[in-house]
């Protein structure tokens, strides 16, 4: 089988940071990217640190293929992700990319893009190609207050987008569930996209079932190695176990095992 997967040193070009815990990478490649798709994801070797010996799989946030760069949200929660957060514009970032599946991208439709924490990344390219095909966009973002809500500004450029705080400082107050992008417009739409922290996709996953409405996940199982070598991203499914890493990350919840 065909492996577009490559071994390549980016340069980043800028660090926008977006909240406290949020930012975005901007990494230009030498020369002319692939074809990327909604979905996969990169595996970053993260340099100097005393314990960041495996490479951390990072969702591809967005493309700007007219410069040849790769967008990477990434959520400061350890020293790996502290190492990448204070990379500047110069500084070098070793990827293995593009890696794993994709999300199904229709011509038409009306979609539902449901995103939390930084599940929220793969949803800006998804958005953007789902649109250019011709689909209806609504984006639906979850997070626990405002201080750490994603920039807005790009997810609007390509549809309508809900958002919802648990403590209710911005949007509606609650869950993804609670908004009513979900308790009440879920039957107008053709299909449903999640990813983000296990519970909330698994609570959308249950209303999209319940209504009929097609569902894909992005699992955030954990990745050591992105080939499908070391088995520790192993989801089971209907067809057997499977690697997230190399089948996945994107299932349609009817083939998941317990979905």
């Amino acid at each position: 089988m065909y492996m577009k997967k490559r071994v390549e040193l980016f340069t980043v070009t800028r660090n926008r940071r977006i909240n406290n815990e949020y930012i975005v990478l901007y990494a230009k490649a030498n020369g002319e990217l692939p074809d990327i798709s909604p979905g996969e994801f990169v595996e970053i070797k993260v340099e100097n640190g005393q314990n960041t010996f495996l490479r951390r799989p990072i969702s591809i946030h967005e493309v700007h293929q007219e410069t040849n760069e790769m967008l990477l949200l990434i959520q400061e929660v350890g020293e790996g992700s502290r190492l990448l957060a204070a990379l500047m514009p110069g500084d070098k970032l070793d990827l293995i990319y593009p890696l794993g599946n994709s999300f199904t991208v229709p011509k038409s439709g009306r979609m539902l893009l449901v995103g939390g924490g930084v599940g929220v990344a793969p949803l800006l390219i998804l958005g953007r190609r789902l649109r250019e095909e011709g689909a209806e966009v609504n984006f639906l973002l979850g997070a626990r207050d405002r201080e750490i809500l994603m920039d807005l500004t790009d997810y609007k450029q390509h549809g309508l987008v809900g958002v919802t705080t648990e403590d209710g400082s911005a949007g509606v107050k609650g869950y993804v569930t609670d908004h009513p992008l979900l308790k009440e417009r879920l039957k107008d739409m053709d299909r449903v996209y999640t990813c983000g922290p296990d519970a909330m996709m698994r609570a959308v996953a249950a209303v999209a079932k319940e209504a009929g409405i097609p569902c894909e996940v992005s699992l955030e199982n954990m990745m050591a190695c992105g080939f499908g070598a070391c088995l520790c991203c192993v989801v089971e499914t209907r067809e057997g176990n499977k690697n997230t890493c190399t089948e996945g990350p994107v299932f349609n919840i009817d083939d998941l095992k317990g979905w």
